[in-house]
C-alpha cells in the first residue's frame, strides 16, 4: 500500500481562490495566436487575477518545460496561484500551487499520496455520475463542461449547457469551475447558475492581452 510522503514543514498548502476568472495559458491556442505563453502570463500577473493555469497537450519536450518554468516564476512573482494540467511530476519539479486532472488521468485518490499536501488538486467532470463521484475525491476544487461546444479539445464530451449546470451545481459543496466554449457573450449566464469561476482559453488571446484582461475583470466581478 502507497503511503503518503512525509509531511514537510516548508510544504503548506497555498489556497487556489477562485473568484470569477480562472485563465488557462494553453500552449496550442497560443502558437495559432501567435501569443508567447510568457507574455499572457506577464498579462495575468499584471491584471492581479488570483489563479492560472499552464496546459499542454503533448509530449513535455525541453523548450516546453522552459516555458511552464518561466510562466510559473512570472505567475508566482506575482502572488498568482499557479496550477500545471495534467501532469503531476511537472508540477512537483516546478514547485507549482496546483495540478488540475482529467478523466484520463490518474484519479486524485491514487495522485494525491505521490504529491503530498503541498498542492492543490482540481478535477475535470462532465456529467453528473462524474460531478458525483468526483465531490469524493481528496481535492480542492471541480471543474464541469463544455458547457458551450468548445474547438479547444479534441472529441469532446456531449455539450453541459447553462440550465443543467445550475442543476449539478447542487450537488457539490465544493468550489465549481465552468469551462468548454465560454466567451464574453456567454459567460454571465455561467457564473449566475452557480459557478465560482468560469476557466478560458481562446477569448483570453487578442492583441492587446492587457485590455483584454481588464474586460474579462469587468465582466466577471461578483
Amino acid at each position: 500500500m502507497q503511503k503518503e510522503p512525509p509531511a514537510n514543514p516548508a510544504d503548506k498548502l497555498r489556497p487556489v481562490i477562485l473568484s470569477g476568472l480562472y485563465p488557462i495559458i494553453d500552449t496550442a491556442a497560443c502558437a495559432r495566436a501567435q501569443i508567447k505563453p510568457e507574455s499572457l502570463a506577464q498579462a495575468i500577473a499584471a491584471a492581479g487575477i488570483s489563479v492560472a493555469q499552464f496546459r499542454h497537450k503533448g509530449a513535455f519536450t525541453r523548450e516546453i518545460f522552459i516555458q511552464a518554468e518561466n510562466v510559473g516564476q512570472i505567475l508566482q512573482a506575482a502572488e498568482v496561484a499557479y496550477v500545471i494540467n495534467d501532469r503531476a511530476d511537472i508540477a512537483r519539479l516546478l514547485g507549482a500551487d496546483g495540478l488540475h486532472l482529467g478523466q484520463e488521468d490518474l484519479p486524485p485518490a491514487r495522485v494525491r499520496p505521490v504529491v503530498g499536501s503541498s498542492l492543490a488538486i482540481g478535477y475535470s467532470t462532465h456529467n453528473r455520475d462524474q460531478l458525483v463521484a468526483g465531490d469524493g475525491e481528496p481535492v480542492e476544487y471541480l471543474a464541469i463542461g463544455p458547457i458551450f461546444p468548445t474547438g479547444s479539445k479534441e472529441n469532446p464530451d456531449p455539450v453541459v449547457g447553462v440550465e443543467r449546470l445550475a442543476r449539478l451545481r447542487r450537488l457539490t459543496a465544493k468550489p465549481l469551475v465552468a469551462i468548454g466554449g465560454i466567451t464574453r457573450a456567454n459567460a454571465r449566464p455561467v457564473l449566475e447558475a452557480g459557478a465560482d469561476a468560469v476557466a478560458v482559453i481562446s477569448d483570453l488571446l487578442a492583441a492587446d492581452l492587457e485590455a483584454r484582461l481588464n474586460e474579462w475583470l469587468i465582466l466577471t466581478q461578483r
